[in-house]
């Protein structure tokens, strides 16, 4: 038999919304459709899009320094998964990194009309460069923080190349899912998890019974989300704030978890630094 490549994977960006709180840090969980490639309960994002690469007024580092910190050499490839990282944020969660200058960030987001325009993006009605442009506002990719970056396993039928950021929640702006466009999250179950409730831990299984769904009630978060949602998880358990988490240097390198047999079961297994964002190695699966 011969050798069979893998598919190739898709471009994505996926955002960790984070904020302190009395109980830990607290990040931002939303719920997914049972096919998706970033999990059934995830953080915001979503595959990168052509639209991406419209021109945008652009706060914070350039595409080339963007390109050095997320490791890649591609300028334009770099640029569209930090376009990406902010439409799907807003898409899914209603926060909006951009504003009119490179020290403002829009506020008093809760109405129909914002939730109007989520929807318009969401379902391309509205190009998220259009949006941006009708109101005079450029993006603040300076607020990002990226922070890891996951590819699917080779063996998996719908592929993806993801990269992850880290925001915390700007000051004035409301979180919620996106209510009626018919998208992934549309209507669904979302809500700030602290990393330090029993609900966080890939055992539990609090987070599928709350959610309710058919495909989520009686499973547990390792079930419903993915390897880099569940290490995220972990290391926000473990930091000291979101101040500590964000400002934390990381050489980002790409993660791929890997079948391998135990004792005639198949588990994923990854290899990943296993500290708040230390240098220990560990085997994960």
């Amino acid at each position: 038999m011969g050798a069979r490549s893998p598919r190739r994977a898709r471009e994505a960006s996926a955002v960790l919304l984070v904020r302190d709180s009395p109980d830990g840090v607290r990040a931002w969980l939303g719920q997914r459709g049972p096919e998706s490639p970033l999990g059934a309960i995830s953080f915001a994002g979503g595959s990168c899009s052509v639209e991406d690469d419209e021109p945008v007024r652009w706060f914070g580092p350039s595409p080339s320094k963007w390109a050095k910190m997320l490791g890649i050499s591609d300028f334009a490839l770099a640029r569209r998964h930090v376009v990406a990282a902010i439409r799907e944020l807003f898409e899914e969660t209603g926060v909006l990194l951009a504003g009119p200058d490179e020290l403002s960030v829009v506020e008093e987001t809760a109405c129909e009309e914002w939730m109007r325009a989520r929807r318009d993006v969401a379902t391309q009605e509205l190009s998220f460069a259009q949006f941006l442009d009708r109101r005079g506002w450029g993006l603040r990719t300076d607020l990002l923080r990226p922070v890891a970056h996951w590819l699917s396993p080779d063996f998996e039928l719908r592929r993806f190349d993801i990269h992850y950021f880290a925001v915390a929640a700007p000051t004035g702006q409301d979180v919620s899912p996106l209510v009626g466009s018919g998208g992934a999250g549309a209507g669904k179950w979302g809500r700030w998890v602290s990393s330090k409730e029993p609900g966080a831990l890939p055992e539990s299984l609090d987070l599928g019974n709350e959610i309710g769904a058919d495909y989520t009630r009686g499973h547990s978060l390792a079930e419903l989300s993915s390897p880099a949602t569940q290490i995220v998880l972990a290391k926000l358990r473990r930091t000291r704030g979101c101040v500590a988490y964000l400002s934390s240097k990381r050489q980002i390198q790409a993660f791929q978890p890997e079948l391998v047999e135990v004792e005639g079961q198949l588990l994923l297994e990854v290899t990943t630094v296993d500290a708040a964002e230390g240098s220990a190695v560990a085997r994960g699966r």
